[in-house]
């Protein structure tokens, strides 16, 4: 996957997220749903800019980025802040 996949599936995750929020406002989904949605594309999305950051890094290091794999969600989402 290029960096420039990368940008595009952060970027349509970014979009569903914009698309959900309307639909909530809209009262179309009910806060649970708009939750659970909402948190699997966190998710999703904190795994899509932990890989770029992987891929870049290797770049300032002079290695390739192809040799990097996206981390599990429990690697992700368990960084400190």
């Amino acid at each position: 996957m290029s960096e420039q996949d990368i940008l595009a599936r952060i970027k349509e995750l970014v979009d569903q997220e914009h698309q959900l929020r309307s639909q909530a406002t809209r009262g179309e989904l009910d806060p649970r749903t708009e939750r659970q949605r909402l948190a699997e594309l966190e998710v999703m999305l904190d795994q899509a800019w932990d890989l770029l950051r992987h891929r870049r890094a290797r770049i300032d290091q002079g290695q390739s980025p192809d040799a990097v794999q996206a981390n599990t969600v429990s690697q992700v989402e368990g960084y400190l802040q």
